[in-house]
């Protein structure tokens, strides 16, 4: 039987395709120096290193964007449009421990348009589509929360205080710095308006129009443009979705799925990043984090039915239980006692 997360690939990868993405490949570790100075904008800072046969440092890929990152080219004139399908190593879930991770993404360099950026969050929301059937697409804006902040008039160590209450939906810790700096009304109400200008996009954007000002109307225009190829079904404004404003820009984005308590997709605009690695290019794109899907799958019980039987049993009385569950698509385990840890959905004894 092909695995779950075997057939998620492929399904993506066929979709991608169909946008005209090309497969990039890459070694399963490369120098240390890649992910060093950006070690930040990975998803952990842990990384596993080793010394080859050269004396060069090396390690075993944490994340693959910067990897295409760094075999880009510049001043191409188009977007260079690439997915993946790669194992990475890096520290997981609740475990706290290193794990290999499938992990599945696409990446949008070069010549980045309003176009480019639309097909990549329509991509998102197809990707999420493929995976589960309840499912959302969470997207913010950082020009117009960084907009909004700009015309608070504060010191940049408050406006990172001020982000930290984006993320969180702090209103009552926002209404506090807003009060203590001494914000004009103007200002402090359009920030906390903005902080719980969330929901579907045609209900949102009349929002975020009513409170514009000319600084943060180009910003609000651009994503209403680019938002007009996506479902208002499944596709949420939302600024509590901040990522890293050290590396990303524009429009960011998380995906979610139902019974999963994390984002299982997580991209954005990363034009900061390029420049920080002098590169003159712009670029956007997504991963998808499969092993987050495994907890989802996990939710349920381990089996459907655990047949419970002793050493007197007739061992053909078991094993016809089992074959005629069996056939009617349960999964079955029989033994002798319950196991540790084994989730159930009902008992037989024989």
């Amino acid at each position: 039987m092909v695995p779950e997360e075997q057939i998620n690939v492929s399904r993506l990868s066929k979709l991608y395709e169909s946008y005209g993405y090309m497969r990039f490949k890459m070694s399963k570790f490369e120098e240390y120096d890649t992910y060093v100075k950006n070690k930040s904008f990975l998803t952990s800072d842990n990384v596993i290193t080793f010394t080859d046969t050269t004396g060069k440092l090396m390690a075993l890929k944490p994340d693959v964007t910067l990897s295409i990152v760094k075999n880009s080219k510049d001043d191409i004139g188009f977007a260079q449009k690439v997915y993946y399908n790669e194992n990475v190593y890096r520290v997981s879930g609740e475990s706290r421990s290193f794990r290999e991770i499938l992990q599945s993404g696409l990446e949008c360099i070069g010549k980045v348009g309003r176009y480019e950026i639309s097909e990549v969050l329509k991509l998102a929301v197809d990707s999420l589509g493929l995976l589960a059937d309840d499912y959302v697409l969470d997207i913010s804006h950082l020009g117009i929360i960084s907009a909004a902040l700009d015309g608070c008039k504060v010191g940049a160590d408050v406006k990172k205080e001020l982000l930290t209450y984006f993320g969180s939906k702090n209103i009552c810790g926002a209404e506090e710095v807003l009060e203590r700096e001494k914000v004009d009304a103007t200002n402090g109400e359009r920030v906390l308006k903005l902080m719980t200008c969330n929901g579907g996009i045609a209900e949102t954007l009349p929002l975020l129009k009513s409170i514009s000002d000319q600084t943060m109307a180009p910003f609000v225009e651009e994503l209403e443009e680019i938002l007009s190829v996506l479902p208002d079904k499944n596709v949420r404004i939302d600024f509590s979705v901040i990522n890293d404003m050290r590396y990303y820009n524009g429009i960011v984005f998380q995906g979610f799925v139902k019974e999963v308590p994390k984002s299982v997709l997580f991209g954005g605009q990363y034009d900061l990043l390029l420049k920080g690695m002098r590169r003159n290019s712009n670029a956007i794109g997504f991963a998808i984090y499969l092993d987050e899907l495994k907890e989802k799958d996990d939710v349920g019980p381990d089996v459907d039915v655990l047949v419970l039987f002793s050493d007197d049993s007739s061992i053909k009385k078991v094993s016809d239980t089992v074959d005629t569950l069996r056939k009617k698509g349960k999964k079955v385990a029989a033994q002798k006692e319950i196991p540790t840890g084994l989730r159930y959905g009902e008992i037989i004894r024989v």
